[in-house]
C-alpha cells in the first residue's frame, strides 16, 4: 500500500461544495445515517468483564486502527463531550465541581454518552482527565476554578519520591464501572476509547506543581537533577501500564496515549526522556492486551512523526498543522493515521467544513484513517458543525477499486 501518489492529488479536489461528491477515490453511501440515530440509549444490563480478543465485529475504528480494510473513514473527536454542548453546560451547572463530574460513575457514563446520543460518532471516549489516576499512586491534586490543576506538592527532590507507592486501580472503581457500562450502552455500533498521559507529560504537571508555559523545572531537571526524573518516569510508566490494561479489561476497545506537551521538547530531548517510556508501555500493554490498538498524539508533532512511529503504537494522532499527505509519505504504509480537521474550521460555513473533510480523508488514503480534528473541540463551537461533521463522515464510502488497488501495492511492499 502507498500513499505517495496522494500529494498532488489531495491539493485539488474538484468537488462542488453543495455536494458530498468526492470523485478521487471514495463517493457517498446511499444511507448517511447511523441506523437508530438519534435515540435514546438502551436500557443497561448487568455489567460483565469484557474479552480483549478482535473479531470481524469489531467496530470500525478498531479496524480501520488496525489498517483493516473498510468502507469508510470512521470518525470521533478528541473533546467531544463538554462545553460547547448545551446539555453539558446544564449538567455542569447542577454539578460545579469538575472533579465530580470526572469521578463519579453515573456523571461520567452520562456525559460520555451526551455527544453519542446527539451525534452517533465511531468512538464513544470516557469522559476523565490524564491527570485522575494521579491520587491512586501518590500524588493529590485539585482543580481550580482559574488556575486549573494545582499540585500542592511538586516532586523535585529525591525525599518526594517517597510519596510515590504502585497504583491502587481500586481508587479508580468509577473509570472502570464507567467503561463497562459504555461498552454495554453502545454495544457494537460504536467503540469505546480509554486513554491515559504519557509519563513525560503527567511527570510536567507533577514536578511543575500545575499547567505551565514554560515547562523550566523540568527541562532543567533533565540536567540537573536526571536521576531523580528518570526514577519519577519510570514509576509512572508501570502505573500508567497497569492503568491502561484496566481500561482495557473494563471494556475499552482502544487506548489513546496523550503525550500533550511533548512537543514542547526538543526532538532530541523527547527521543531521551519521553519516547523510551512510552516504547515501555505499548511493550507491557502488548503483552497482556495483544489485540487492543493503541493510539500516539503529540500536540505539535510534525517534528516527531518518525520517532513516534518508533515507540510500536497501532495509530499516530496528527495535529492540524501537520500535512496530511506529507504524514503519509514520513510514516509510510504500514502504520494507521488520525485526524487532523483544524477545529477552527468548525466555525466555518458548513460548505468549507465539507470540503476540508473530503480534503484530509482523500489525503490520509483508503486504509488505515481514523477521522478526527487535530486537537479537541474548541469551547463555543456550533454543534450544528459538530453534526455536519458526523454526518458528512457517514456519507463517504471509499471506492472499492481504490481499496483494491492500495491492498495490491501492500503485497508488493
Amino acid at each position: 500500500m502507498s500513499f505517495s501518489p496522494l500529494t498532488s492529488a489531495c491539493s485539488s479536489l474538484g468537488v462542488k461544495s453543495s455536494s458530498l461528491i468526492v470523485q478521487l477515490g471514495f463517493h457517498t453511501a446511499e444511507n448517511n445515517k447511523f441506523p437508530g440515530a438519534f435515540v435514546s440509549s438502551p436500557k443497561r444490563t448487568k455489567i460483565k468483564k469484557f474479552s480483549i480478543a478482535c473479531s470481524s465485529t469489531d467496530p470500525l475504528l478498531v479496524k480501520a486502527a488496525r489498517g483493516d480494510p473498510v468502507s469508510r473513514p470512521p470518525a470521533w473527536m478528541m473533546r467531544q463531550a463538554g462545553r460547547y454542548m448545551a446539555v453539558y453546560r446544564k449538567l455542569a451547572e447542577k454539578h460545579p465541581s469538575f472533579r465530580e463530574r470526572s469521578e463519579t460513575t453515573d456523571l461520567i457514563v452520562e456525559i460520555s454518552l451526551q455527544p453519542w446520543e446527539a451525534f452517533r460518532p465511531d468512538g464513544v471516549i470516557i469522559f476523565s482527565d490524564i491527570l485522575t489516576p494521579l491520587p491512586a499512586f501518590g500524588v493529590p491534586f485539585d482543580i481550580e476554578e482559574v488556575r486549573g490543576p494545582v499540585i500542592q506538592s511538586p516532586i523535585r527532590f529525591e525525599d518526594d519520591l517517597k510519596a510515590l507507592h504502585p497504583i491502587d486501580l481500586e481508587k479508580l472503581h468509577f473509570v472502570g464501572e464507567s467503561l463497562k457500562i459504555l461498552r454495554q450502552e453502545v454495544g457494537g455500533h460504536a467503540a469505546v476509547l480509554g486513554f491515559v498521559g504519557a509519563p513525560w507529560t503527567i511527570a510536567t504537571y507533577i514536578v511543575e506543581g500545575g499547567t505551565t508555559r514554560t515547562y523550566t523545572t523540568i527541562k532543567s531537571m533533565c540536567h540537573t537533577a536526571p536521576n531523580l526524573l528518570r526514577t519519577l518516569l519510570s514509576h509512572l510508566t508501570k502505573a500508567i501500564s497497569e492503568y491502561i490494561i484496566y481500561q482495557v479489561e473494563s471494556g475499552a476497545h482502544c487506548i489513546q496515549i496523550f503525550d500533550s506537551w511533548g512537543g514542547q521538547l526538543p526532538p532530541d530531548m523527547w527521543e531521551q526522556w519521553s519516547k523510551p517510556y512510552i516504547t515501555e508501555i505499548v511493550s507491557v500493554v502488548r503483552n497482556k492486551c495483544p489485540k487492543t490498538p493503541l493510539v500516539l498524539y503529540i500536540n505539535g508533532n510534525g517534528g516527531l512523526l518518525e520517532r513516534m512511529k518508533g515507540t510500536g503504537v497501532d495509530v499516530i494522532g496528527l495535529d492540524w498543522t501537520v500535512d496530511m499527505a506529507d504524514a503519509r509519505k514520513r510514516l509510510g504504509s504500514y502504520i494507521s493515521v488520525q485526524g487532523n480537521v483544524d477545529p477552527a474550521y468548525l466555525f466555518s460555513p458548513l460548505s468549507a467544513v465539507t470540503k476540508e473533510i473530503q480534503r484530509v480523508v482523500k489525503c490520509a488514503g483508503p486504509r488505515g484513517h481514523i477521522l478526527n480534528l487535530g486537537h479537541g473541540v474548541l469551547v463555543g463551537t456550533p454543534e450544528e458543525a459538530v453534526a455536519h461533521f458526523f454526518d458528512v463522515s457517514k456519507s463517504l464510502n471509499y471506492d472499492g477499486s481504490s481499496q483494491n488497488h492500495s491492498m495490491e501495492e501492500s503485497k508488493l511492499g
